[in-house]
This record gives C-alpha cells, sequence and structure tokens, in this order.
C-alpha cells in the first residue's frame, strides 16, 4: 500500500495548487484518507479477531469492540466536515 502512496497523491492532487485547493476540497481528502485507514487498520484487526473467535467462542464481545474501534476515525473525520 504504502509504494503506490506518491501515485495516489499525485492522482488526488492533480492540477490542485494552494490557491485554488479549498476548505470542502480538504475535508474531503480528510474523510478519504480517514476511510481508507480505517480499512487498513480493519484489515488486520478482524481477521485476528475471527481467528481468535475460531479459537475461543467467547472473544466474539473483545473481537467486535475492537474491529469497530477504527471506525471511530471515520465519525471524527466526518464532525470535521460538519465543522468547516
Amino acid at each position: 500500500m504504502f509504494e503506490i502512496t506518491p501515485e495516489i497523491a499525485a492522482t488526488v492532487l492533480q492540477g490542485a495548487t494552494l490557491e485554488n485547493f479549498t476548505d470542502s476540497g480538504a475535508a474531503a481528502l480528510a474523510v478519504g484518507l480517514a476511510a481508507l485507514a480505517t480499512g487498513y487498520a480493519q484489515r488486520g484487526i478482524g481477521s485476528a479477531a475471527v481467528g481468535a473467535m475460531a479459537e475461543d467462542d467467547s472473544t466474539f464481545g473483545k473481537g467486535l469492540i475492537l474491529t469497530v474501534l477504527p471506525e471511530t476515525l471515520v465519525i471524527l473525520a466526518l464532525v470535521v466536515v460538519f465543522l468547516v
């Protein structure tokens, strides 16, 4: 994922300069990056939680909470959208 980061940045910021980079564009970029980071974090956490639940059914609650925890990043990013 980190190897393609310069290509993603070049695609997102194509033709953009600081003069035409609006507040709504910055908010959209914040939400997009937060969603990308959340998905990346949930990838590992979700697979570990499912593996733990396959071993022991009593870990369902902990696995569910740890899987949902990164979603707070996106919720906080959406709060930023409403503040901008």
